[in-house]
């Protein structure tokens, strides 16, 4: 084992620059094929039997665009066909972040396994931050890079401004298309929940499209505003204007209301439907 002191510490970084020179990309999203470089405030630890560097003290991960920070970095290495060490594992612990041009993710700890492209958040500060859209998640949350997709699990939520869905699990899918990280569609799953400044919206099962703001949701289906509430097995949301529609899941099925005198509902323009097929 060869321990550097923070002087040192940029001697193994210049190493690391250049035998890394082929590891693959650090992930989200378009971080690059270049090298991976480690830097750390508190010096890095180079374990040849354990084939790992350890970075203290504010360490640092950085590829192209791509940077992961934490209060201590894992890299694990092994030979290529180059003989040369390659990076193929990145643990971060403590004050996660990772950050890249688009999207930035925090976290109390992070396992990056570049060979497949996912990168692993747990702790109690799981969080995803896009231009438009925020992600939260209570236990764990995986971002698939090839795949294109995050799934927050535990009491997780998605916001866009003030519109909001929860569910015990939600999956989200990037857009294929360029470098932007913006989200096309989210999948929830387990005790959903919709809500808008009028209703609230609670199902089984939903997928959102966050271009639109138009949520469909199923199973269980009740929506209430106030004092007035709607039950059925599908509904579809739109949470731009406020609107919700109750629809029925097969021809001859019925959806239930229950509805206050006039003079006792909140007047306003946001409508509340039932649609009987």
């Amino acid at each position: 084992m060869i321990r550097t002191t923070p002087i040192l510490a940029t001697l193994l970084l210049v190493t690391m620059y250049v035998t890394s020179s082929q590891a693959q990309s650090i992930g989200f999203s378009h971080g690059g094929d270049g090298p991976i470089q480690i830097e750390a405030d508190d010096g890095i630890e180079w374990q040849r039997a354990k084939q790992l560097y350890l970075a203290r003290g504010n360490a640092r991960a950085q590829q192209g665009s791509v940077a992961v920070e934490a209060d201590e970095l894992i890299a694990f290495y092994r030979p290529n066909a180059a003989s040369e060490n390659e990076i193929f594992r990145i643990d971060a612990i403590g004050n996660v972040r990772i950050v890249s041009d688009e999207e930035v993710a925090h976290s109390d700890k992070a396992v990056y396994d570049i060979d497949n492209g996912l990168l692993v958040m747990t702790g109690d500060r799981i969080q995803l931050d896009t231009a438009k859209d925020t992600i939260v998640a209570r236990d764990s949350m995986e971002y698939y890079e090839t795949r294109r997709l995050a799934v927050a699990r535990g009491d997780a939520i998605a916001i866009r401004n003030d519109r909001r869905v929860r569910a015990d699990v939600l999956t989200a899918h990037f857009d294929d298309g360029g470098k932007k990280a913006e989200i096309k569609r989210i999948e929830a799953l387990g005790n959903v929940l919709v809500s808008t400044p009028t209703d609230i919206v609670r199902a089984e099962k939903g997928n959102y499209d966050p271009v639109r703001g138009i949520a469909t949701v199923t199973g269980n289906v009740k929506i209430t505003r106030g004092d007035t509430q709607l039950n059925g097995e599908r509904a579809e949301v739109n949470l731009e204007t406020g609107e919700s529609r109750l629809l029925s899941s097969s021809p001859g099925t019925r959806v239930r209301g229950l509805f206050l005198p006039k003079s006792k509902t909140d007047k306003n323009s946001h409508r509340l439907e039932t649609n009987e097929q």
